[in-house]
């Protein structure tokens, strides 16, 4: 398995330096020390945390969809043309950029502040190691 300092076990868990330390203190992450003696953690064991710490905002729309990708988040920028408009949304730590037409836009009210959720279906994604 991967191994990687406590700085950058916080780095990926949105928590700082001390707090992995406290966590490594109290049993609730293993730690063990490298052969440069440094102090280090199990990457799938934090893969796994952070999992488990994921806060998704609740999705305010009550339709079904068989999209499991669903990003809840505020309309931080649109800019449009005539036919066509591009959105970002803020979706916690994540912005994400949707192309849509500027009818839709209209149609849905969105504007910078509003609440919106990102559906997302691919067939492909692409993933990419340091």
């Amino acid at each position: 398995m991967p191994q990687m300092r406590l700085s950058e076990a916080a780095m990926f868990l949105g928590v700082s330096d001390d707090t992995v330390r406290r966590w490594v203190d109290s049993g609730a992450l293993d730690a063990s020390v490298d052969d440069a003696g440094r102090k280090v953690v199990d990457g799938h064991a934090v893969a796994l945390l952070a999992r488990e710490q994921a806060r998704a905002v609740a999705d305010p729309s009550t339709v079904g969809r068989s999209a499991r990708n669903r990003f809840v988040g505020l309309v931080t920028e649109i800019t449009m043309d005539t036919v066509m408009a591009q959105v970002e949304l803020q979706c916690g730590p994540f912005r994400v950029v949707s192309l849509m037409s500027s009818e839709a836009v209209r149609e849905l009210g969105l504007e910078p502040g509003s609440v919106a959720v990102a559906v997302v279906k691919s067939t492909s994604v692409i993933v990419e190691t340091p």
